[in-house]
């Protein structure tokens, strides 16, 4: 009875969360698609680079679902970990895109810097504003499951930051209405495309670097040759390799060297709970023994 009722809880979860995804990605790509065509109906690069930004967004929230839905197909014959790898690998190309986007908003900002034109402040203002409400529900949408997932943390930190970009945007529309200073135009889109480059840097080296297998943030490769060394009976350890499955999980594979070999099963149960507490999912662990009175006794049988 209590495995059902876990089941059902877990399953609302599930289509809570899928619910909120679809939400947060057809609300925040329509907007994209209205910023866009009004961007150039009022000759705003402020709304141009505001809307590259949210497009941005949209790829975001669509990884973030990939790696929700994909983290629960079960592995195949073929792909023996499933397919946890790609968000990794999208996320990596979804950094390439935005930093080619910062550069032709860059391109066009300077411009316009060089050779003003005149904008509608009011249009951009309220433009933005809704850009601002449709943010901060998507992030809203999230904030009860933000602290479950990463991935669904990514995307509230980022719906949140991004009705900050957008309060950006409101005010320059508000200087151009009252002052007619349209070079703060092509200066909020620089500002937005720094914006861009600072949040996108941190998604290309961690993607680049789970791409390429490097120890995954939040993991210490010493901290955890510290937990391995603390454990009774362990003589030493080597050939240690630390990786990302996907986006969550974290695995590992190592060569444990035992003062006794008949400890091995109690030593096994010991370690894989503490690599588990330390964020390592899935431990592969090879015992050897090198031990001193008990090699002989313990290898030769």
């Amino acid at each position: 009875m209590s495995h059902e009722h876990h089941h059902d809880h877990h399953h609302h979860e599930i289509t809570s969360l899928n619910k909120a995804f679809i939400i947060g990605i057809c609300l925040n790509a329509g907007f994209v698609v209205a910023e866009f065509i009004a961007g150039f109906w009022y000759n705003s690069l402020g709304l141009i680079s505001d809307a590259g930004h949210n497009l941005g967004d949209v790829a975001s929230l669509v990884l973030a679902m990939l790696a929700f839905r994909l983290s629960r197909v079960v592995p195949s014959t073929k792909y023996t970990y499933g397919y946890k790898k790609s968000t990794v690998l999208v996320s990596l190309l979804n950094a390439v895109i935005l930093l080619i986007a910062v550069g032709l908003i860059l391109s066009e900002s300077v411009e316009k810097l060089l050779h003003p034109r005149p904008v509608d402040g009011d249009a951009v203002a309220w433009i933005a504003g809704v850009g601002v409400l449709i943010n901060a529900l998507t992030a809203w949408l999230f904030m009860k499951d933000k602290e479950k997932d990463l991935n669904v943390k990514g995307a509230y930190l980022h719906m949140a930051a991004d009705a900050l970009v957008s309060v950006g945007v409101v005010i320059s529309g508000i200087v151009i209405v009252h002052t007619g200073w349209y070079v703060i135009d092509p200066l909020i889109g620089i500002l937005i495309a720094i914006i861009i480059v600072v949040s996108t840097w941190g998604l290309l080296r961690d993607s680049l670097r789970l791409s390429l297998d490097g120890v995954p943030n939040g993991i210490s490769y010493e901290c955890i040759g510290e937990i391995i060394d603390s454990i009774p009976g362990v003589k030493s350890f080597h050939h240690m390799h630390i990786w990302a499955l996907s986006t969550t999980e974290n695995a590992l594979t190592v060569h444990v060297v035992l003062e006794c070999i008949k400890d091995m099963e109690s030593i096994k149960c010991i370690l894989k709970e503490k690599l588990r507490e330390a964020g390592v999912n899935h431990a592969t662990l090879e015992f050897e023994s090198l031990s001193c009175g008990c090699h002989e006794e313990c290898v030769g049988k």
